[in-house]
Formats: structure tokens, sequence, C-alpha cells
């Protein structure tokens, strides 16, 4: 009897929301699938162009406070149809290593001998940070960046999930911070960044539905961003800049 030949496993990153901005090979990918995993943050009409709306799908979104789909049944079913000679794309919002879990994948995909390749996506926190004309980095207002969790499931010593960070590192005013998932622990973020030294006027900036139609960004500051947040009804998921970067958003255009 043959031996069924596996399949093939594509991660391909969607981009930040609008879905004009998923890639040219990604979409082309797309197109030659058998099957689409996709996420929560994937936009709708990106799966219903033409080539595209017949295809099988399953969604195996996360989304915190909702039934979430655990990360090991993911795997089980990447490697339930690539056995079975599928070609099959995990189509995840954003890019799929930056905190799209796309490395477990990999490592759980290769460990069964299942060939994969990675399309990388336009992350979710360039993206958020084009829309709004705001340089992650600047010579002379953040040097460099970090991108961040601000929820972690891996700190033993907080069953909040609170993330456990060089914090006195991140109080570096010269250093600009991109958390992700950052909304369910932000005051306590901003408390802990001005206790290790970082100025309370540092600016802030949450995004929400970033690149879409209706991206939603409140702006602040770390003394008043959390109050603002309630105020203003911030919504999951969101992104948080912190850095002197955002006062280029004031820039005169003409000087």
């Amino acid at each position: 009897m043959d031996q069924v030949k596996k399949g093939i496993v594509y991660l391909v990153g969607a981009g930040p929301g609008d879905p004009e901005l998923i890639t040219v090979k990604g979409l082309n990918i797309l197109k030659q699938a058998d099957l689409i995993l996709y996420d929560s943050l994937v936009h709708e009409s990106l799966l219903e162009l033409p080539e595209i709306k017949q295809k099988e799908k399953i969604y195996v979104g996360k989304r915190k406070g909702q039934h979430s789909y655990p990360q090991e049944k993911i795997n089980e079913l990447l490697l339930k149809y690539a056995l079975e000679g599928k070609t099959i794309v995990r189509l995840k919002g954003g890019d799929p290593f930056i905190f799209g879990r796309g490395g477990e994948e990999l490592s759980y995909l290769k460990k069964h001998g299942i060939t994969i390749k990675v399309v990388p996506g336009i992350t979710t926190a360039s993206a958020s940070a084009a829309e709004l004309q705001v340089p992650l980095t600047h010579r002379e207002l953040g040097r460099s960046v970090i991108f961040l969790t601000g929820y972690s499931s891996f700190n033993a010593e907080d069953e909040s999930g609170f993330p456990d960070y060089n914090w006195e590192l991140l109080a570096d005013p010269t250093i600009t911070l991109v958390f992700y998932m950052g909304l369910y622990h932000l005051e306590r973020i901003a408390e802990r960044l001005v206790k290790e030294g970082r100025s309370e006027e540092t600016p802030a900036l949450i995004i929400s539905k970033a690149t879409l139609p209706e991206q939603k960004v409140i702006r602040g500051n770390l003394k008043n961003i959390y109050k603002k947040s309630i105020e203003e009804k911030a919504e999951y998921p969101s992104l948080i800049i912190i850095g002197h970067v955002i006062d280029l958003m004031d820039q005169d255009p003409f000087q």
C-alpha cells in the first residue's frame, strides 16, 4: 500500500487588520490552500475574496474573555490535516512570529516531520505607528524600540499574568515601548514604569482596530492613560505605545 504523501503548512501573516496590507506572497499562497485555519484578527473581507471564499476554513481564534481554541488543539489540527496530504494555511493577524505563537506551531510540526514555510506579515506595531505617522525609532526621541507582551502566562509568581520584566531597564526614556495585549494590565504597567524612574509625563497611546476605518486612538501619558482608557472605553485587543516619539504627532508639517 502506498504511503500517503504528507502535506505542507504555511504560517502566513495577514497583517494588522486592513486586508490590503497582506503581502502579495501571502495572498498567492492563500489561493493555493486546501484548508485555512484563521485567527480572530484576520479581517473577514480577506476570506471573502472570490478565489478564497469557497475554500474550507476553520476558525481557531483566541480572544481574552471569550471562548478560545487552545493552542494544543490547533497544533493537533495542523498535524492531522498535514498527514492527510493537504496544503494548509495557518493565517494569523500581524506577523506569525511576533506574539503570534507561530514558533510553537513551527516546533510542533517540525517534530512530527511536517514541511512548514513561513510568510511574514506586517506586525501591528509598525502598522499602527505608520498610520499615525509615529516613528518607533528616532535618533533623538527613541533610539531603540522593544516589543513586549502586556500579559504573560509564564510568571508563576503572579497569577494575574503580570509580566516579569527588567522594569528598571524599560524605564529608560530613550526606549520606545510597544505592549501587545497591554490593556488588561495598563494601570500596573504605567505605575511600574513611573516607580522605576520613567517620567509620568511620558506620552502614551492606546490603539485598537489598527489600520481599519473604525480605528480608535486614545492619547495620554503615564500619569493619566489608564484613567483615559476607562473614560474613553478602550477596547480589547489594544496596542500600547509608550515613548517620546509620540510627540512627533504634533509636529507642524510645514516647519
